[in-house]
């Protein structure tokens, strides 16, 4: 089990350690069980957003080592869900822009954005449902991102919080990660192999 570290620059190296790993687990699953696992983790993020009624979804674009999107995104659109999907700015903020199109670029990180117009960012209050990508849940809810904290920044100046799921593999939720005052918890975490509510 993780130990929990005692100050702030402890908890940050032991931050920058897991995601390091986790980083590399991710690198080197095998495609194999990638493959296997992305129409389990779709249907699951299905059933979360027809459990939820869900009409309208933030979500993200996956890159190839993350938990894959892209399937259910396709049901998305074809269901008549509306989805808003984040694409990150300089200042370490979120614009939001709205999944119509398979056309693609990147944003100033380097991740996949659909090349579709930015929206107003309120709308991102209006969602029903956020799917947010992670590095790792712990069972209390916290969630641990990639570093820059655009998702924490966001989740924390919502006017109105919808359920918040991340979108992990099994083994990445864990007993307990370590944690700083900014960083936000999620409701749940959607996995190849169920849905989890912390």
């Amino acid at each position: 089990m993780l130990s929990m570290p005692s100050d702030a620059s402890e908890t940050i190296a032991a931050k920058r350690a897991l995601r390091a790993e986790l980083r590399e687990r991710r690198r080197i699953r095998p495609a194999g069980e990638r493959e296997a696992s992305a129409a389990s983790l779709t249907e699951q993020l299905v059933a979360i957003t027809s459990e939820l009624n869900a009409r309208t979804v933030a979500c993200y674009l996956s890159t190839p080592d993350e938990p894959p999107t892209r399937a259910y995104l396709e049901w998305a659109r074809a269901n008549g869900v509306d989805v808003l999907l984040p694409v990150s700015r300089d200042d370490g903020l979120l614009d939001w822009a709205a999944y119509d199109s398979d056309d693609e670029g990147e944003d100033v990180l380097g991740l996949p954005v659909p090349l579709g117009g930015i929206v107003p960012p309120i709308r991102v209050n209006e969602v029903d449902l956020m799917l947010v990508p992670a590095a790792a849940c712990d069972r209390s809810g916290m969630r641990m991102g990639w570093g820059r904290g655009y998702f924490d920044k966001t989740l924390g100046s919502m006017d109105r919080r919808p359920p918040v799921y991340a979108v992990v593999y099994d083994d990445e939720i864990v007993d307990a990660l370590p944690r700083e005052p900014h960083d936000q918890p999620v409701d749940g975490a959607v996995t190849p192999s169920g849905l989890h509510r912390f």
